[in-house]
């Protein structure tokens, strides 16, 4: 394996090619898209996943397409960029990421088509300007979050020992344009030298941390032991983990988190066991619009996910299946949430991040 590999995103202008990360570890394939419907459907069919990826590939296959085929007329233009990003917001909806991009890129084309002279081109050009700018800042803010959040976990610890950390799901360089976000803070950690270990969990029924998480700690040789989901409170007690630390999709106004399904497990055990439970998150994820975590729209998936694995049925045919693709955590359940401006208490979030 090439360095190239753990992108999830290989772009130029008018060029976008993501990792398919369906076929993952057996198989490191990169599939172009060429316009915004495939990166829609890239999206929806989990080809792409991670709530900062799914903005970037959003934002890029618009980038990619207006390009190629740019409109002719501004009205085509502002009718075309309104449409697709509708569609992208679809694709997967409990993400906030998507739709707080879309909403910033209409505010900013609406402001920019009101300049005196502005041509169709020099919006074209800026739309894609823009998109392109949206890549770079999440690596940038994806390497403060780990900085932040593995200095926060060696403050917690109070010793000069290495720490021992548990992760979900997949929140790394697969997840995100780069670098990524709770295993951001884990490679953060690694690289200052003071991480003993880190369990990531399998992350049933889409296994995104026994096939991505794992190809990324064993690609970056990070000392790393994959166990099931059903295997975390025992972990807890035997191993000495010294935090816990998961990614968001979406965070609300008094802290409560949407992650991967089996977050919320996972904070409960923490706190049982007296062990800080930490979400690592950019700004982009949190949606201070919605008042609690009751309000999320909770995506349900496909009921094969949970009753196949690699197309082979493994459950008794005829059983009812209910998918949720994600969980709500309550904020008391937190001790930190780690943004690229610092971390702080869920209920300290809102006032901390609009002071910036």
């Amino acid at each position: 394996m090439s360095a190239m590999s753990l992108e999830s995103v290989r772009y130029g202008r008018g060029s976008l090619r993501v990792l398919n990360q369906l076929l993952l570890p057996q198989r490191s394939e990169y599939e172009p898209v060429t316009a915004v419907q495939e990166g829609a459907r890239a999206i929806r069919d989990m080809k792409v996943r991670g709530a900062p990826a799914i903005a970037i590939v959003g934002c890029l296959s618009l980038a990619v397409e207006l390009a190629n085929n740019p409109p002719c007329e501004t009205p085509a233009l502002m009718t075309f960029v309104r449409e697709s990003l509708d569609l992208l917001i679809g694709a997967r909806p409990t993400a906030v990421n998507m739709k707080k991009a879309a909403d910033e890129l209409n505010t900013f084309l609406a402001r920019e088509a009101e300049k005196p002279g502005c041509t169709v081109q020099e919006l074209t050009e800026s739309i894609i300007k823009w998109a392109e700018a949206l890549r770079e800042k999440d690596i940038d803010d994806n390497r403060k979050i780990g900085e932040f959040g593995a200095q926060r976990i060696l403050e917690n610890a109070g010793s000069t020992e290495a720490v021992c950390v548990l992760t979900h799901c997949n929140t790394g360089s697969l997840a995100t344009a780069g670098y990524g976000t709770a295993l951001g803070v884990v490679r953060s950690l690694h690289t200052l030298g003071r991480l003993s270990h880190v369990f990531c969990t399998e992350t049933r029924p889409y296994n995104q941390g026994s096939r991505l998480t794992a190809y990324e700690l064993v690609y970056e040789k990070i000392p790393a032991t994959l166990i099931t989901d059903s295997m975390a409170a025992v972990t807890m007690r035997e191993r000495r983990v010294s935090a816990v630390v998961v990614g968001a999709d979406r965070v609300v106004a008094n802290g409560d988190t949407a992650n991967k399904v089996g977050t919320y497990q996972l904070a409960i055990l923490a706190k049982h066991h007296g062990i800080p439970f930490y979400v690592a998150a950019p700004s982009t994820s949190c949606d201070f619009s919605l008042p609690t975590g009751a309000s999320i729209v909770i995506e349900e998936r496909p009921s094969n996910e949970l009753t196949d694995i690699n197309g082979t049925r493994v459950a008794a045919p005829g059983i009812g299946v209910w998918n949720p693709a994600f969980d709500v955590t309550p904020h008391e359940l937190i001790t930190g949430i780690i943004t690229e401006q610092g971390v702080f208490k869920p209920d300290e979030l809102k006032d901390g991040l609009t002071r910036f």
